[in-house]
């Protein structure tokens, strides 16, 4: 598959910090792409120079082959971007405020179709003031979608949001996948990456660490499962199985599960809070980089 969007040995140096060093990388056209990393990894800054925001002190951004430097405001006409807090014009309505942007683009989509497809009919008329959460995320990013682009980027799109408006923001993203768009996503939410993104790239130190779809990055690091227990059930078995504590919770990584039920039932730990998982993104990430996403 081709790519639609390049990044060639990019790098992003500041005074005193180079917060991108070198990376490159693919995204097919029609796919949702992931970019994860701890805060100050440089998954920001390679993502505003993706968009254009921000100027690379090395390497290069290439849209369907070209240069985005060489393109200009046509690369900005191609792309939409759903950043983490965009200023609504005040005193507006949801409607008024999509014409407004509308209004910047020579290549418009259709009010209605804006609409339907980020269901924004119960609240259309509502002064943008006035809006839930979950609301203004979807106004935001009908208005990422107004000059009808071929990548969407969007910048952690769900933060703050409640499990039930998130997972409804999903099928919005689903739904615009489905059209043939390509979207680049970061996200503090590993279960939203696994949900969503076909590929996905984890950065660190300014460096991509690893690259590929979800499952296949899992299947080349685990080969094993985890085990939770509460820490006051797992204490029963001493240092008979290699747990580690965190929080209120004891985890246990094992290719035997067989063999560790043995020695909890042996210990006579109780069993009714245990729970066996599959290994997940959010173990992938604390591998990788040996830090939670959000320190």
């Amino acid at each position: 598959m081709a790519a639609l969007l390049e990044a060639r040995e990019l790098v992003k140096q500041y005074p005193k910090v180079r917060a991108v060093d070198g990376v490159s990388f693919e995204v097919p056209a029609g796919i949702c792409f992931g970019l994860l990393g701890p805060n100050g990894a440089g998954k920001s800054t390679t993502v505003e120079m993706l968009e254009g925001v921000v100027a690379a002190s090395g390497g290069e951004v290439r849209f369907r082959g070209e240069s985005i430097a060489a393109r200009g405001s046509r690369y900005r006409e191609r792309i939409g971007i759903q950043f983490q807090a965009t200023a609504l014009q005040d005193f507006l309505t949801v409607r008024e405020n999509l014409r407004f942007f509308q209004a910047l683009y020579p290549t418009k989509r259709r009010i209605e179709e804006l609409i339907a497809v980020c269901r924004l009919e119960e609240f259309l008329d509502r002064d943008t003031q006035k809006l839930s959460g979950g609301q203004r995320q979807r106004v935001l990013l009908a208005i990422a979608l107004v000059n009808d682009p071929e990548v969407i980027f969007l910048d952690e799109p769900t933060t703050g949001l409640d499990p039930q408006a998130r997972r409804n923001f999903w099928e919005l993203v689903r739904s615009i996948k489905a059209e043939g768009k390509t979207l680049v996503l970061t996200t503090h939410y590993m279960e939203e990456a696994y949900e969503l993104c076909d590929d996905i790239g984890i950065m660190d130190r300014g460096r991509m660490i690893a690259r590929g779809s979800p499952q296949r990055l899992l299947a080349e690091h685990f080969d094993d499962s985890v085990l939770e227990l509460p820490v006051v059930d797992a204490m029963r078995v001493g240092d008979r199985l290699p747990f580690v504590i965190r929080g209120e919770m004891a985890e246990l990584s094992t290719r035997d599960i067989a063999g560790a039920l043995q020695v909890l039932q042996k210990a006579e730990a109780p069993l009714s809070r245990l729970r066996i998982r599959p290994r997940t993104l959010e173990d992938l990430f604390l591998e990788l980089t040996g830090k939670d996403l959000r320190a």
